[in-house]
């Protein structure tokens, strides 16, 4: 028989929720960068949505703004410092604080082993792993951020055709995160998302219905489709709210349990 004594006299519960914060989400306006950008919004924070593309980054502002939360406009570089600096300055200014930062940068190069150039490998990695690396350390010194959310790749656990520098960059993520949350901790969290096979206005005639990545993953992923970059925004709403409070050098996979389905 339990001793109810024992138990604690209180129960705090941290709901699920961005309500009031700031983030700052790094390749916003496009993907699954974009739908976390939109549901931090309709979760009531402040967004700076940012891209290298200005055009994209009022449109993705707009966006926060009509679900009635407060966003920045301002582009960068993930392989500028100075850019870097800048955009955490400015959001600083306007918000008093970055609470949030997300790393969703992407660039690709869809070439082997054997036929990847230096050129292609260089800023493959200097967008998707030494960009992250440049963005939290820029952040995480000046603006009091507490959770940073990284965007990893299924690519780095499975081995996927011309991918080669996507994929070891994206393994790379894997290994920061867990090193960048020891060393910024307790202050700082440091997490990460995996998503797995996720319709993209970029990849969505890759998973037309009927094509062979179509059948191939909604045939072994349990959850029978493909998934949505809202699959996506939802983990990193957790990962970025005082809910995962006690969860850090972490890498959610958000696959539709297609990685586990080998049989």
């Amino acid at each position: 028989m339990s001793d109810e004594s024992s138990e604690p006299a209180s129960f705090t519960y941290e709901p699920v929720t961005v309500d009031g914060k700031t983030a700052v989400v790094v390749g916003g306006t496009s993907g699954i960068g974009r739908a976390v950008a939109l549901a931090f919004a309709e979760e009531g924070a402040n967004v700076v949505p940012t891209s290298r593309t200005e055009s994209r980054v009022a449109a993705t502002a707009d966006e926060v703004r009509e679900r009635g939360s407060e966003a920045l406009e301002a582009t960068c570089d993930v392989t500028d410092r100075d850019s870097l600096e800048s955009l955490a300055d400015a959001a600083t200014d306007r918000f008093g604080g970055v609470d949030i930062l997300v790393n969703s940068s992407s660039a690709i190069a869809r070439s082997s082993v054997s036929e990847v150039t230096d050129e292609e490998w260089d800023h493959v990695l200097d967008v998707q792993l030494t960009g992250v690396h440049r963005t939290v350390q820029t952040f995480a010194n000046r603006t009091g951020v507490e959770s940073v959310v990284n965007v990893a790749s299924l690519s780095s656990v499975l081995g996927i055709e011309n991918l080669a520098a996507y994929s070891s960059a994206k393994g790379g993520i894997d290994g920061y995160t867990r090193a960048a949350a020891k060393d910024l901790g307790p202050d700082v969290r440091v997490n990460a998302v995996r998503p797995g096979f996720i319709a993209t206005a970029q990849t969505a005639d890759a998973y037309e219905e009927g094509s062979h990545r179509y059948e191939r993953v909604t045939s072994r992923a349990p959850a029978g489709r493909i998934g949505r970059p809202e699959d996506v925004a939802g983990a990193a709403v957790y990962l970025a709210s005082d809910a995962a409070s006690y969860v850090t050098g972490e890498t959610i996979t958000i696959d539709g349990g297609f990685t586990p389905s080998a049989f």
